[in-house]
Formats: structure tokens, sequence, C-alpha cells
């Protein structure tokens, strides 16, 4: 729909170098299930996420510092820092408005 040049790995469709946010991706909401989960069903004690996005940081150490410092501000999270089995280090929240919102180091997006 977008006319994006997206490749397609599974059923994520995605595309890295985007102009300004190095990566985007359509990620299905069972996939986020998975992700976030362990299973492909979304949680009905969970609202389902009415997007998601995820905001790269320096190294896995900054998503981890990330992680306490908003734990300390009262900010309850979906999952803590983990390693994803694709490499990625990542937490996720969900926001007062229904995004699911993850502090990620990819380290493939780094020089």
């Amino acid at each position: 729909m977008l006319g994006l040049p997206l490749e397609k790995m599974d059923d994520y469709r995605f595309m890295d170098n985007f102009p300004g946010a190095n990566h985007f991706g359509v990620w299905p909401l069972a996939m986020a299930a998975q992700s976030c989960f362990g299973r492909d069903e979304w949680p009905e004690n969970v609202p389902e996420p009415t997007a998601t996005i995820e905001f790269e940081l320096a190294d896995a150490a900054a998503v981890e510092a990330a992680v306490q410092e908003m734990k300390e501000s009262g900010q309850e999270f979906v999952h803590e820092a983990r390693v994803e089995p694709w490499g990625q280090t990542v937490a996720r929240f969900m926001s007062p408005e229904g995004v699911l919102v993850g502090l990620s180091y990819a380290p493939w997006l780094h020089d």
C-alpha cells in the first residue's frame, strides 16, 4: 500500500536504510505476541497495541540503564531487556496511548 520496496522474511516485511529511521518494519500482532510473551496470541489481560515503535540506543548497556531508570520512575514493562534470537537487545512497555514501545539495540544498525 505504501509503495515501499519491502523485503519479506516469513510474515515480517521490512526495509533497512529507511531514510530518517534506519529500519522500517511491518510486524504482525502474532509475531509481537511471540516476541513479548512466547505465544502467538496476544494475552487478553494486556490491551492490544495500536502501533509499535522502537527507539535505538547506543548499546545493550544503554538499554539496561534505560530500563532501570524508567522502572525507578514507576514504568512497568511488558518484558525487561533481553536478547532476541536474532541478536537484538530489547525491552518493551505499553504507552498510555496503547503503543508498544521498544528500547532497542540492534548491532547491525550500528557502524
